[in-house]
């Protein structure tokens, strides 16, 4: 798919066929498009979870209240150490959050191009998931998204609503 089309062609999905399943060979190909992501001075932070268990996406499940996220079959959670990230020493930032953007980017952009649905979620529970993974405190769980294909007859509406460049884009 030509990138554009791609980027036009990505929404978020909201209602996921739990019977149609995603193959391991495709799992790792968003993997790996995670892997490929800058990150501030190489740092890599990052770790990607993969839910796909029963037993796991039961208690995954729980982190987000919506009955659609119920149903997809597979969770992706990514995961940043903000001791291993890149600091700037003028101010102290910590690029973090920078980092696990654009590798989620990376991954969303490359399901889409497999077929494969998303819907990036940051209003979770945090302790759920902490506890339900073992995360470990040094760990900032970033954000999440079901992967997994729409329901038969789901129609994704590609019109988005986006400002105009006129009112974003500046030459100076």
């Amino acid at each position: 798919m030509e990138y554009f089309d791609l980027i036009r062609n990505r929404v978020s999905v909201r209602d996921y066929d739990p019977k149609k399943n995603i193959n391991k060979e495709q799992l790792l190909k968003i993997a790996e498009a995670g892997r490929l992501a800058p990150s501030a001075a190489n740092k890599q932070p990052w770790r990607f979870i993969f839910v796909s268990s029963n037993e796991m996406l039961e208690k995954v499940r729980l982190c987000y209240g919506r009955q659609w996220f119920k149903n997809a079959p597979h969770i992706l959670i990514v995961v940043g150490d903000m001791d291993l990230a890149w600091v700037r020493t003028t101010d102290g930032y910590n690029a973090i959050e920078t980092d696990l953007t654009i590798a989620m980017d990376h991954m969303i952009l490359a399901a889409e191009s497999l077929d494969i649905s998303t819907c990036w979620i940051a209003a979770f529970d945090n302790d759920i998931l902490r506890t339900a993974l073992r995360i470990p405190y040094n760990e900032t769980i970033f954000c999440i998204t079901p992967l997994g294909y729409p329901n038969d007859g789901y129609i994704k509406n590609k019109e988005k609503t986006r400002k105009p460049l006129n009112e974003i884009v500046e030459f100076i």
